[in-house]
């Protein structure tokens, strides 16, 4: 049975930020990930990871900004990260080093880079030596700090314009810079969307050992993984299968009540179970 971890920016929203962790621990989450942590003081989230027997396993560096405050309030200003973006060079190494502070303090293992929005009239092609060139030197900080740079492919109708979309995209960038500190972000929502055959994208790139985790919601309205066209009980299987040890996102936006809507981690729970 794959291991399971509360997204706190999409789930417990029906809580203050600092009461999540509380509320996922109750649920029996012993992992957490959320989209950004530079709202709050690193020892402040340490402390509520502690307080409740967590575990934190991915945030995500910030989409924009050269100071914290900055880099607090970039995402709702409609940033989308600056690997892919020209004369943003300050942003982007300020960005990671303040990511690797917050990992070191919270012990967190992996940190995705967000690639950003392609400006008008660039193309994927024309960006591919600029984001090359920044990935080999983030993974250089990266390997000195023992923390796993991710990437992720983003769907283009929930974030339009966004530089990775598809899985072969990510895959080739992570071949490219060849450092074992860069891994892919597989949302299996934003591939469905994008591409569908989920089942055999997991069997292409599992194997390969460059996908360093998984997220999941519900398709199309992304809410929980019980509901939509992917059917997620034959896809953890397929996890199991492939011998899949990491984390996997719960990254949806609960119908109601994140707690009401738990259901299907207990149901799949029992199952899991009764085959055992």
């Amino acid at each position: 049975m794959p291991q399971f971890a509360a997204n706190l920016s999409l789930m417990y929203t029906e809580l203050p930020f600092l009461e999540r962790f509380a509320a996922a621990a109750r649920d029996g989450f012993r992992a957490v990930e959320y989209l950004f942590p530079y709202a709050h003081a690193p020892a402040q989230l340490a402390q509520q990871l502690r307080a409740h027997g967590l575990q934190q396993v991915l945030f995500n560096a910030p989409p924009g900004g050269t100071t914290r405050d900055a880099m607090a309030t970039a995402w709702d200003a409609g940033a989308r990260g600056t690997l892919c973006l020209a004369g943003q060079d300050a942003a982007f190494r300020a960005g990671l080093q303040q990511a690797l502070e917050y990992a070191s303090v919270l012990q967190c293992p992996r940190v995705h880079v967000m690639g950003g929005l392609l400006p008008a009239g660039q193309s994927h092609a024309g960006v591919q030596a600029l984001v090359t060139e920044r990935l080999h030197w983030a993974a250089q900080q990266a390997q000195d700090a023992g923390v796993a740079l991710l990437i992720e492919p983003i769907n283009g109708r929930d974030m339009p314009g966004y530089y990775l979309q598809r899985q072969d995209q990510a895959h080739a960038l992570v071949q490219a810079v060849d450092s074992p500190r860069l891994q892919v972000q597989m949302d299996l929502y934003h591939c469905q969307i994008v591409e569908g055959d989920v089942a055999m994208k997991l069997r292409h790139y599992l194997p390969t050992g460059r996908v360093g985790h998984i997220q999941i919601a519900g398709v199309p309205d992304r809410h929980e993984p019980d509901s939509g066209e992917l059917h997620y009980p034959y896809l953890f299987d397929v996890l199991d299968q492939l011998g899949y040890t990491g984390w996997v996102g719960c990254e949806y936006r609960p119908r109601a009540g994140t707690s009401q809507g738990l259901g299907w981690l207990q149901a799949y729970a029992r199952m899991d179970a009764a085959e055992i």
